[in-house]
Parts: C-alpha cells; structure tokens; sequence
C-alpha cells in the first residue's frame, strides 16, 4: 500500500511538472532548488525528486548538483536533430500502422483531430492547431503498434512541443498544412507501407525547413 501511494505522489509530482514545462509555465532556463520546487507543488521532496530524475531522462530538464532543476532550453541545432531523428521514426511508425488492420476507433479518433485542426485553423487559433497536431503525431505512432517505437516518438514530440507552440505563434501559420495528414492517413488505410512511410517523413523534414527558418528569424537563440 505504502508502495502504491509513493508512486501515485511521484506520478502526481511528475505529471504537475511536466504540464507546466510543456505549457511554458515553467520557462526555458527556469531554474529552482529541489526544496523550492516541492514547497511550490505542495508536496514532499522525495516523490519530487523522483520526478525530476524522469524529467531529466526525457530530456526536459538538466539537474545540477546543489543546484537544483533547470529547465531545458531548445537551440537551432537540437531542433534540427531531434526533426531529423523523428523524420526516420515517424517514417518507420507510419509504414508499420500500414502493414496491420488498424482497428476503426483509433482511425475515428485521428479524423476527429483533423477536423478540430481545420476548425482551429479557421479560427486563426494557431495554439490549439500545436496541440492538435502534436496529438495527431502521437496517434498515428501509436497505430504502429510497437510500444518502444511509440514510447520514442512520443518522447521526442515532448521536447520540442513548447519550442513549437512558441514559434507557431511568432509565424501565425502552421508548419506544413494538413492536407498532409490526411493523405498519410489515407495510405495506412490503403496499406500503402512505402508511400505511407514517405508521406510521413517528408512531412517532417518539411516542418523542419519551416521551423529553422522561423527561430533563424525571431533573433532567439533558444526557445
């Protein structure tokens, strides 16, 4: 039981964090001791602690001996990195989901986020148009069905999501349309592995050119 209520609170304290770093709440280079950030959450530093040794695993924040968390600023060159490594995974992930009988709800599921892209879009609201994009790329990794691979992708998506959101924003557009999307869908719906594969990964090395153009251009270093 003890065991069960420890890894709920490091759930709880992980969770809090991760929100508030992927909203921006918690800054690019913000930075706190241990203790400060447990007296913030409300909570114990040991559940704390074990959160942010997650954190960091995922690449979020850096922990710096008696110094406490900061948070992880995105430059140019991780930008590029981590799009070129998710151009290949996403490619691979898209080209598995093509070559499995996708089960109709989670199909459902992705059209539904592509409608609510298009409404958002309409809108003007480009904020929510990041938070639907990045889950459309989550689903779809998930329609591969391997786990690791999905667990990669989606780890990946976390690091650059904030960095993202805030560069959206100083463009006013989207990165690449979403008349992507759909055809993506349509080729894993066709089982068109090959084609699937590379819809996907050109449509990320095509949000790549849009994104290193953008923060090249906003006189920012980091994001």
């Amino acid at each position: 039981m003890l065991a069960k209520v420890k890894s709920t609170r490091v759930d709880s304290a992980y969770d809090r964090l991760k929100d508030e770093i992927l909203q921006g709440v918690l800054p690019p280079g913000y930075q706190a001791p241990e203790p400060d950030i447990a007296s913030r959450l409300g909570m114990s530093r040991t559940p704390v602690r074990e959160a942010l040794i997650r954190l960091e695993a995922e690449g979020l924040i850096d922990l710096i001996p008696r110094r406490g968390a900061r948070v992880v600023a995105i430059s140019q060159k991780d930008f590029r990195e981590i799009f070129e490594i998710l151009a290949v995974l996403e490619g691979l992930a898209a080209n598995a989901a093509a070559r499995v009988d996708v089960p109709s709800d989670p199909l459902h599921d992705i059209r539904q986020v592509l409608e609510e892209g298009e409404t958002a879009l309409r809108a003007k609201d480009i904020s929510a148009w990041a938070q639907l994009d990045d889950t459309f790329h989550r689903l779809v990794a998930g329609l591969s069905g391997n786990d690791r691979l999905h667990s990669e992708i989606c780890g990946l998506l976390d690091q650059v999501f904030r960095a993202n959101s805030v560069l959206l924003r100083l463009n006013n557009a989207p990165a690449a349309r979403d008349t992507t999307h759909y055809k993506i869908v349509d080729a894993i719906v066709a089982g068109e592995a090959e084609r699937a594969a590379e819809l996907a990964n050109a449509h990320r090395l095509s949000g790549l050119k849009t994104m290193d153009n953008l923060l090249a251009n906003s006189g920012l270093s980091h994001v």
